[in-house]
C-alpha cells in the first residue's frame, strides 16, 4: 500500500476569506484533521461545509500521539495539520509531527497561506529584505539572555505578544535597545479592528500607556545601527 501524507494547512489568522481554495480542498479530502482546538477549528470547518473527522493535536498531548498518526500516514491515510489561526509550526504546534514524518521518510507538504508575521512585516516601513523572527520571548527563564543576545542585531526583528504583556514588552524592549529604536505594532491583522502604531519605541509606549492594549500582537522592531 502506497503510504499517505502529511499537509500543513494554514488557516486564516482573522478573516475568513483568507483561506485559499487548495486549502479547503485538501481539508475536504484527508482522512483526517488535526486541529490545535477543535471547537476553534470546527467553526473554519463548518463555514466552508468541510466535514472530515477531527482529532485535537496540541503543545500537551503531540509527544504521545505522533507515533500513533505517523503508522496510520504509512499505512496510506493523508492527514492535515492545522492550528487555530496562522501556519503551524510557526508558534503553534507542528513541528515536531512534521520532523517525526519526516525522519520516517513520509512526505510532508505544506500549503502557502495566512501568518501574522510577514503582513506586519511588509507595512511596518522597517526595512524586510532580511529580518528574523523570534515569535514569543520567554516569560521568565532565559528572557534577559535573549534580550541581551539581540541588543546588536541589524536585521529587522518580529515578535509575538499577548495584549497582557505588550507594554512590559515594550519597555523591556527601551531599556534594551534604546527609547529611540524604530518600532511598528499591528494588532488584529485581517480583523475589523486591525491597526498598525508605528514611531519610536518611546512613542509607541505612551500610546499604550494611554490606550489600552487589546487583541493579538506582533512588534516589529529595527535592527541595530551602528
Amino acid at each position: 500500500m502506497d503510504c499517505g501524507k502529511l499537509f500543513i494547512v494554514p488557516t486564516p489568522v482573522g478573516n475568513l476569506e483568507d483561506m485559499t481554495f487548495r486549502a479547503i480542498k485538501v481539508l475536504g479530502e484527508v482522512s483526517l484533521i488535526l486541529a490545535e482546538d477543535t471547537r476553534t477549528s470546527s467553526v473554519l470547518l463548518k463555514h466552508y461545509d468541510i466535514h472530515r473527522p477531527m482529532q485535537a493535536h496540541h503543545k500537551f498531548n503531540e509527544h504521545n500521539t505522533a507515533t500513533a498518526l505517523v503508522e496510520r500516514i504509512k499505512s496510506g491515510e493523508n492527514i492535515a495539520l492545522i492550528s487555530d489561526a496562522g501556519t503551524p509550526g510557526i508558534s503553534d504546534p507542528g513541528f515536531f509531527l512534521a520532523r517525526e514524518c519526516a525522519q520516517q521518510g513520509i512526505e510532508v507538504e505544506c500549503l502557502p497561506g495566512a501568518t501574522a508575521c510577514i503582513p506586519a512585516l511588509v507595512d511596518s516601513g522597517l526595512p524586510c529584505d532580511r529580518f528574523c523572527f523570534e515569535g514569543f520571548l520567554p516569560q521568565k527563564k532565559g528572557r534577559q539572555t535573549r534580550l541581551e543576545s539581540l541588543r546588536y542585531e541589524t536585521r529587522t526583528m518580529v515578535f509575538y505578544e499577548s495584549p497582557y504583556r505588550v507594554l512590559k514588552t515594550l519597555t523591556q524592549f527601551a531599556q534594551f535597545f534604546s527609547p529611540e529604536r524604530e518600532v511598528s505594532v499591528t494588532r488584529e491583522i485581517s480583523k475589523i479592528h486591525e491597526q498598525t502604531i508605528r514611531g519610536t519605541l518611546q512613542d509607541v509606549i505612551q500610546y499604550f500607556t494611554e490606550n489600552e492594549p487589546k487583541g493579538e500582537f506582533v512588534i516589529v522592531l529595527a535592527g541595530f545601527k551602528e
